[in-house]
């Protein structure tokens, strides 16, 4: 099998080859297959973070064929945050591309040639983490204390949502930025009464830890955004449309794959990504699945409208995106497969 496989220490040349693959060429295969089935389309993939459990379902499509079997030889391509991997497309240093759609939208309202394409994650993963002996009963409960926020992240471009649906003000907590990686340390050393976390990692890796945690999702907070997406530039869309269509089908194949079959799921991430952490990969995977089908969403990999209409309207209560403009600005549909052939969140 064809496989381009990048970890993290390969991530910025495997960037800057997206320039020479966009360049390259935009014809898109014809309708029907390829030539031969040697002649594989390559396509970057720039993720959202260290890879783990939440990527499960990119890894099945690449570990399992899928990818070449839609005539294309994916690269992988771990990331250091959605916030940066947002960046990274806006200022056209990747084209394709998987992170929080709050971080997208932030930068298309802001003028960035983007758009998202398929929604994995429904609602965010993002959370407030406490430890059980701090005494934090609520999100009320964060006034006056130390949050820790990690930098280049979701939740942290989230949290002036979160602080309005629940009469705070940033003034009334003592934020402390820090690197991701110094989050869970930080917590259990009380350094900070709280951290920034999400129940896909900080959660799963504070358990893994034995920690005795309380935890508060934004979802459950007043802030039930649409959350981690597939997303791509729009030159991109233009001139290679056939190819994004046919990674959007494969990637959602996998998915699916790995909702039926963590096992093997979690077997294809270690083989794919060798460094990945296989005690925390189960968790991470457990987690991504309980996200995937919330928020009134109607197929797996599709958010709704309705979903999408109301993540503008938090985003522009706070002024993270203007007032009044058309949700359609952020996403778009008309890439995914017929809704017959996405898999239903009522099966």
């Amino acid at each position: 099998m064809t496989r381009r496989l990048r970890n993290t220490a390969l991530a910025a040349a495997a960037v800057a080859s997206l320039a020479l693959t966009a360049c390259a060429g935009s014809a898109d295969p014809a309708p029907g297959g390829y030539d031969s089935p040697k002649e594989l389309i390559p396509v970057t993939f720039q993720l959202n973070w260290v890879a783990g459990g939440f990527h499960a379902g990119f890894a099945v499509a690449l570990h399992d064929g899928f990818y070449e079997d839609a005539g294309l030889d994916v690269a992988l391509v771990e990331g250091n945050g959605s916030g940066t991997t947002a960046q990274l497309v806006a200022s056209n240093q990747a084209q394709l591309a998987y992170a929080d759609a709050v971080s997208v939208a932030k930068l298309i309202g802001e003028g960035a040639s983007m758009r998202v394409i398929s929604t994995i994650y429904q609602s965010s993963p993002a959370e407030i983490q406490s430890l059980k002996d701090s005494n934090i009963g609520s999100v009320a409960d964060l006034k006056g204390k130390s949050v820790g926020v990690p930098s280049g992240a979701a939740q942290t471009v989230m949290l002036p949502l979160l602080l309005e649906a629940n009469g705070l003000k940033e003034s009334d907590l003592t934020l402390v930025n820090m690197p991701p990686a110094s989050l869970v340390p930080s917590l259990l050393q009380k350094n900070v009464d709280a951290i920034l976390g999400s129940s896909d990692s900080y959660r799963v890796q504070l358990q893994d830890q034995g920690a005795d945690i309380d935890y508060f999702p934004y979802a459950k907070n007043g802030v039930p955004t649409v959350s981690t997406s597939i997303f791509a530039s729009d030159r991109y869309l233009v001139d290679h449309p056939d190819v994004v269509k046919s990674f959007l089908a494969a990637s959602l194949k996998g998915w699916y794959a790995a909702l039926d079959d963590p096992e093997h799921a979690l077997e294809a991430l270690k083989a794919v990504f060798p460094d990945a952490n296989e005690k925390s990969a189960a968790g991470e995977l457990a987690a991504a699945a309980e996200l995937v089908c919330v928020n009134g969403a109607e197929y797996v990999g599709k958010a709704t409208p309705e979903a999408w209409a109301a993540t503008q309207d938090m985003l522009a209560s706070v002024g993270l995106l203007d007032k009044g403009v058309d949700p359609n600005t952020y996403f778009s549909n008309s890439y995914l497969p017929e809704d017959s052939k996405l898999r239903s969140c009522s099966s």
